[in-house]
């Protein structure tokens, strides 16, 4: 007779599989990435310094960061071919399924396609680190109807990145604090589009194909979508009183209310969220205009005071991209882009040591007999 499982909804609590890449350390308060904390990098540490953590194993000396960053220039630019694809897709194409397009599209100029050996994949996570935001800013710009804006190499990555994004050079603090959120979105161990990229390399599906999965996980609002929510709703109220109405209406309602509670942080802000409200106040002090950082604060209190939730990285992420002059269906697209490296370096460690995923179910349905 078959031992019944035990079964967990959403795999709440489940060990999916063994990596050294990252873990949420619940009970130090840490987000450990190949060792260090993930907040104290974001305090001393560039996002290009990350990438070089994640994909290398190690933080890079100043000639090896100088080297990734001339080997991610050299990938900045797109094939024409996959602008003309661009140019292929409806208007109201959303986003980030434009990102996924693009993504998918560069599979088909990977000569070495089926190729999973540990080089060969870092080198095509390079590549992709370049091409993605290129793919970020010119997809949603052709679909507005406006021309690409070619990358700057005299920038650097995350300040070309901002440039595409805005089509304007951002100030020393603006380029700091966007590359900061690239750095604190840059890996977190299992969230869900992780996940799919895993379960998608372990049928040794290529890193093209794990990350377009990882795309169309990440665009569902529980996931990734939640800062454009958060935004929404701040704009929609508009003033403190009326962002703390629209709480308590919707608390009262039972409604869910995006950018508060996370899966792993369940008792305590997330850290992530605390350095993004410090850069929110940093910028409504240099714009002299703190209504978004009052409302926030506002929302925080009534969230702790009523359902004992806290702030997630989407929360404040959100009024800090949208007073950097972001468009607000590009901050998706952005988080993806700043996860790309985290992924990469999850599917080149599934690939290097892979087990297909293969979960059972706890059947709920009927058994029927058929008669003679």
């Amino acid at each position: 007779m078959e031992v019944e499982k035990k079964f967990f909804p959403g795999l709440e609590g489940v060990v999916a599989t063994e990596t050294n890449i990252s873990f949420l350390d619940t009970v130090q308060g840490e987000i450990v990435i190949k060792g260090y904390d993930l907040i104290k990098l974001s305090q001393k540490k560039e996002y290009l310094d990350l990438v070089y953590l994640l994909l290398e194993g190690k933080l890079p000396t100043e000639v090896e960061k100088e080297t990734v960053v001339e080997k991610l220039k050299a990938e900045y630019e797109l094939p024409d071919k996959v602008f003309d694809v661009f140019k292929l897709l409806p208007k109201e194409t959303h986003p980030m399924d434009a990102l996924r397009t693009g993504i998918s599209a560069l599979a088909g100029y990977d000569d070495q396609i089926d190729n999973r050996a540990h080089l060969i994949n870092k080198e095509r996570a390079y590549k992709l680190l370049g091409k993605v935001p290129t793919i970020v800013a010119n997809s949603y710009r052709m679909l507005d109807g406006q021309e690409p804006i070619l990358p700057l190499q005299e920038l650097s990555y995350s300040a070309n990145f901002f440039y595409m994004l805005t089509g304007k050079k951002p100030s020393e603090l603006e380029a700091e604090i966007f590359d900061r959120s690239l750095v604190l979105y840059s890996e977190h161990e299992m969230p869900n589009s992780t996940f799919t990229a895993r379960v998608i390399a372990s049928t040794q599906s290529d890193l093209y194909g794990a990350l377009t999965g990882a795309v169309a996980s990440l665009k569902g609002n529980l996931h990734g979508g939640a800062n454009e929510a958060v935004m929404h709703m701040l704009l929609e109220a508009g003033t403190v009183k009326a962002f703390e109405e629209m709480l308590e209406m919707k608390l009262f309602k039972k409604e869910k209310i995006m950018g508060f509670g996370h899966r792993v942080y369940m008792k305590k802000m997330d850290p992530r969220a605390l350095m993004m409200k410090d850069a929110l106040k940093q910028l409504c002090e240099l714009k002299g205009d703190d209504l978004l950082l009052r409302m926030c604060e506002a929302g925080e209190k009534i969230m702790e005071r009523e359902k004992g939730l806290y702030p997630n990285l989407d929360y404040y992420a959100a009024p800090v991209y949208w007073m950097l002059g972001i468009n607000i269906p590009l901050y998706t697209p952005i988080f993806f882009s700043a996860r790309t490296v985290g992924i990469c370096a999850h599917v080149m460690e599934q690939h290097e040591n892979n087990r297909l995923f293969r979960p059972r179910v706890h059947y709920t349905g009927e058994r029927h007999v058929l008669s003679n």
